[in-house]
């Protein structure tokens, strides 16, 4: 995935990890209250899921939504909004009450110099740091999308690797990621500190993870790269993302964050199940409808996972 296509760019750079910006291309005011088709804003009741600008955020959102429909809610989109100095506002005043996001990066949003690591911690602290702002999340899927260090299943299984700190016995070797890698804190800098890792010879690529970083782990341009934990590449080239025990990258769980004028039991217990079902391959299996050569739309990927879950 390009950066283009994923909308991400590094917003710093801290010890802990980077905050990440999810960016895009709205159409219109991205925060004005969507409206029916007789041009009335939509009805209190009404919940209205929003999405970051990337396509597995709209998959997210039209997942929730269509499992939000099922259970009888009156529900409305909004996709293809833009980055967080958006969504927030947007959830405070109205136009949005629901969207997917990421508590990593959620949390960085509101903390840049936040510690917690695990998915328990982070969710933990995601409780009261969204709360100054009257919003709520419920539970997190064990879905992430997050940086991970990648190889080919050819170089893990010749060198035995499994996780991030085997990569001391490798050394030295080539790794390509974001220009920005190079001084993050789960990058060069926290591989050298938290696994030992640092005879290291880095090759930036701009692509975030992409075609072009792909294309250099596969032909061994390169034998380690930062890729992200839903690129369909993982599956199509067999590559193999490297456990990371010691934490080095923070959780980036999927998670509903909701607007505190419409939580409720029932909301939280139709959110909750789709966290509860929603893995890490699952998105991979999703982008890859939606991304890929089927060009599937986000609402029929989306409808499709739902009903396999159970959840239609």
């Amino acid at each position: 995935m390009t950066i283009s296509q994923k909308g991400r760019v590094a917003a710093g750079v801290i010890a802990v990890g980077a905050v990440l910006a999810l960016a895009g291309c709205a159409q219109g005011d991205p925060t004005a209250p969507e409206t029916n088709d007789a041009g009335a804003a939509a009805g209190s009741d009404t919940i209205i899921v929003g999405s970051f600008a990337f396509p597995e955020s709209e998959i997210l959102g039209e997942i929730y939504a269509q499992a939000l429909e099922a259970n009888g809610f009156d529900v409305q989109t909004k996709f293809n909004i833009g980055p967080r100095q958006q969504t927030i506002p947007a959830l405070q005043d109205g136009s949005i009450n629901l969207i997917p996001e990421y508590n990593g990066n959620l949390l960085a949003f509101y903390d840049t110099e936040f510690t917690q690591r695990t998915t328990e911690d982070v969710d933990a602290a995601l409780v009261d740091a969204v709360a100054a702002d009257d919003l709520v999340v419920y539970d997190s899927a064990e879905a992430e999308d997050k940086d991970a260090y990648v190889v080919t299943s050819e170089f893990a299984t010749a060198n035995n690797l499994t996780s991030i700190g085997d990569l001391k016995n490798v050394q030295p070797f080539a790794l390509g990621a974001n220009p920005q890698f190079a001084e993050l804190g789960y990058g060069i800098p926290g591989l050298a500190s938290v696994y030992g890792v640092s005879d290291v010879t880095f090759q930036p690529y701009e692509d975030f993870g992409g075609p072009d970083t792909v294309k250099a782990l596969v032909d061994d341009t390169v034998q380690v790269a930062d890729i992200y934990t839903t690129s369909p590449a993982l599956v199509a080239e067999n590559l193999v993302v490297l456990e990371d025990p010691e934490n080095l990258i923070a959780a980036q769980n999927v998670i509903p964050l909701v607007s505190s004028t419409v939580a409720s039991d029932e909301l939280e217990e139709a959110l909750n199940a789709v966290s509860a079902k929603l893995t890490t391959d699952d998105l991979i299996a999703l982008r890859d409808r939606v991304e890929g050569d089927e060009q599937a739309s986000a609402a029929t990927a989306a409808k499709d996972w739902l009903t396999e879950a159970g959840l239609l």
